[in-house]
């Protein structure tokens, strides 16, 4: 599948999901002018993905919306690629469906879904998605969708059958790593979360409220052990992990963390705010990281 100019920095957050739509479309627009060209919304037990893109895709001109992820347990591979060309007919290049196999609490608490196989699940889902049946109008450019991969056998997956990658919490040897599993053409496309912060206690406090959820997950801490932390360390959320997985200080030394995924093969990189106030809307940060970005 052929790549899609997402740019070379874009936006990562779930706060327009804990926002009333009208002020989440509001707010996109206005994110739209700070510069940003693509965006990334979650799923989870937030806003179903395909209506929330498609009313943001139109409080918007040009702007990418983009799923971080869709779970392929939340919907049937029929509904799922009827959703997708849905969204990308109605704004073409403008829809990237990123989908994955998520976690198992998610889809054992969740969906009710059986977790047994991920891969061997998603390669199939995707055999079933591209046999899928759809008789209203067709996209009149080719859809695109991304896998959320950590793993080298869901990254060569992701490169094989899709147009690419969006890893998430991962530190930035994960996207040298992820280039070299998935080749020169793929789309890779990283979150990193960011603290604008430069008291370390502070901005550590704030990262690890972000992690909390994350380091109770099996994939993220096996992702993490393979690449050279230990569980205990992991679970403990000790600083060494902490600063690897959110990048806080400085505009500059935040900067030069999204720098170093794209000097590490990174097309995209999705930067996501945090804040000692989730769920609030951090334009005063994302306004400054647009600026700082710029030239990028």
């Amino acid at each position: 599948m052929s790549k899609i100019n997402l740019g070379r920095v874009g936006l990562w957050t779930a706060d327009f999901d804990l926002q009333p739509m009208a002020k989440a479309q509001d707010a996109i627009a206005q994110v739209e002018a700070m510069g940003f060209g693509t965006v990334w919304v979650p799923e989870a037990v937030l806003r179903e993905p395909f209506a929330s893109t498609s009313l943001l895709l139109s409080a918007t001109k040009n702007m990418i919306l983009a799923t971080g992820i869709a779970s392929i347990h939340a919907r049937t591979a029929q509904t799922m690629q009827a959703g997708w060309k849905t969204v990308s007919e109605a704004f073409p290049n403008r829809f990237v469906l990123g989908m994955g196999v998520s976690h198992a609490p998610m889809v054992t608490g969740v969906h009710k879904g059986n977790y047994d196989k991920p891969y061997s699940t998603m390669v199939e889902y995707l055999d079933a998605m591209d046999s899928g049946i759809y008789f209203s109008p067709a996209p009149s450019a080719p859809p695109l969708r991304v896998l959320a991969a950590l793993g080298p056998k869901m990254l060569k997956l992701a490169a094989e059958r899709c147009a690419g990658a969006h890893p998430y919490f991962i530190p930035v040897e994960h996207t040298a790593m992820a280039r070299g599993v998935m080749g020169a053409d793929a789309l890779l496309a990283p979150e990193q979360a960011v603290v604008f912060e430069t008291d370390p206690a502070k901005a550590r406090a704030i990262a690890r409220q972000h992690m909390n959820t994350y380091t109770r997950l099996p994939n993220y801490v096996n992702n993490l052990v393979r690449l050279g932390f230990n569980a205990e360390e992991v679970a403990n959320q000790e600083d060494r992990v902490v600063d690897a997985i959110v990048a806080w200080g400085t505009t500059e030394q935040i900067t030069s963390r999204v720098r170093a995924h794209l000097d590490s093969g990174a097309d995209h990189v999705c930067v996501q705010v945090l804040t000692d106030a989730p769920g609030t809307l951090p334009m005063k940060q994302w306004q400054e990281l647009a600026d700082a970005t710029r030239s990028i």
